[in-house]
């Protein structure tokens, strides 16, 4: 399939009719979509109401039943009147383990759980696609499959679990978006190759026979001395074993060990995360902190555990997929609807999983009107302009139509 999309017209006027005259109830019904979830968030794998919740409002919309995937997972297809292939539009639907602090109506009810990265946003512009593309079903040539996928945020995430069960059969390509509270409203973000960093994350525990006087030290093994030496070590990786011009950050954002005052503790353990933008870096990094690791501690008499969990890898955006997204956004909006992101974000997204299976593209959606939407991603008052849902959705429904139009045009032209 060819992926290089070119930036004919391919929405015609009376496409553009329909989708003006749903807006308004299309704009209603994600807002109510969008603040319901904000207000009852479920963490990763954990999302059952969510889940009953998205499949009731697909079922009053007349969209159809949604299938079940992935234990809380689900995904429909919107089958066009016209023969063509299959592709995909991905949410996800899972909050973050956090406290929502922002005084608003519909604040979360948790106090374990809040979206404060944009995942109610997010499935409910998926859910506007479907609405808006079941719909235009007789505009459609092919299919369309809108999916909600669970645990984007957790370790391992829910994306290679989705694939297990089966999302991608049948995809020639896929697409998802993501808030950006650093864009205004009726700005959408664009950037080819490199969208996002990989995310892994590390865990070191030193341990020694024993604990320790704080008076001598060198009469038991320093557990927390020498776990700052790993640390020290840890953060001169980045610019020094690596190269400076491959964008790469390794953060160390947890530390414990001990409770007195004057006891060495017979166990630190330390952690946090190495984002890279380059594979190849990426293994680097890895190989040398886990020898880093080892070396230390047996420089110093310490049994040092190092555990190493691979996160999602950087997500790459299809140059011709982002040709042709930006082309919709020029026929919807305008020129000055489209900012090009100059250099990825150092952020992490499962969405690059199915990246390795068939090209896709992750869109930045602008959702900032003022100071009240301006706070950054998992900050405790985020919060969105909600006026920017309708038009995402209409945009994603416009992508998944001109796509499977223009594959039509292509295998024609063919035949």
């Amino acid at each position: 399939m060819s992926t290089n999309r070119h930036p004919q017209p391919l929405i015609t006027d009376g496409e553009l009719d329909l989708l003006s005259s749903v807006h308004q109830d299309l704009s209603n019904l994600l807002r109510t979509v969008r603040r319901h979830l904000h207000a009852n968030p479920e963490l990763g794998f954990q999302e059952h109401r969510t889940s009953q919740y998205i499949r009731e409002i697909l079922q009053m919309e007349g969209v159809g039943t949604a299938t079940e995937l992935a234990s809380t997972g689900l995904y429909i297809d919107i089958v066009g009147e016209h023969p063509g292939p299959m592709i995909g539009l991905r949410a996800d639907i899972d909050a973050l383990e956090a406290e929502d602090h922002k005084e608003v109506s519909y604040r979360s009810q948790s106090d374990l759980a809040a979206h404060l990265c944009g995942h109610d946003a997010h499935t409910a512009i998926a859910i506007g696609a479907a609405v808006i593309l079941h719909g235009l079903r007789r505009h459609l040539y092919g299919t369309a499959r809108v999916f909600f996928q669970p645990n984007e945020e957790g370790v391992p995430s829910g994306a290679p679990v989705m694939i297990d069960g089966g999302v991608l059969e049948g995809l020639s390509a896929i697409y998802a978006t993501h808030v950006d509270p650093t864009l205004r409203v009726g700005q959408y973000g664009l950037i080819a190759g490199p969208a996002t960093a990989s995310a892994d994350r590390f865990r070191i525990t030193v341990r020694g026979e024993t604990s320790g006087h704080s008076a001598r030290p060198h009469q038991s093994v320093d557990t927390v001395w020498v776990a700052t030496q790993i640390a020290s070590q840890f953060y001169q990786l980045v610019g020094r074993f690596s190269d400076a011009r491959n964008s790469a950050i390794l953060t160390i954002c947890r530390f414990s060990g001990g409770h007195a005052f004057n006891v060495i503790p017979a166990e630190v353990e330390f952690g946090g995360t190495l984002r890279c933008i380059d594979g190849d870096e990426r293994k680097r990094l890895k190989k040398r902190l886990m020898q880093i690791a080892r070396d230390v501690g047996e420089m110093y008499g310490a049994d040092v555990l190092a555990e190493y969990r691979d996160g999602a890898p950087p997500v790459l955006n299809h140059p011709g997929l982002v040709k042709g997204v930006a082309a919709t956004i020029v026929e919807l909006f305008g020129e000055e609807a489209i900012v090009r992101i100059p250099v990825p974000s150092m952020g992490a997204e499962d969405f690059a999983f199915y990246l390795d299976y068939l090209p896709g593209m992750l869109l930045r959606v602008g959702t900032a009107s003022g100071p009240d939407t301006s706070y950054p991603l998992h900050d405790s008052r985020f919060d969105i302009d909600e006026d920017s849902l309708a038009p995402a959705a209409q945009l994603m429904a416009c992508v998944m139509i001109s796509h499977l139009k223009e594959q039509a045009i292509h295998a024609a032209a063919l035949a």
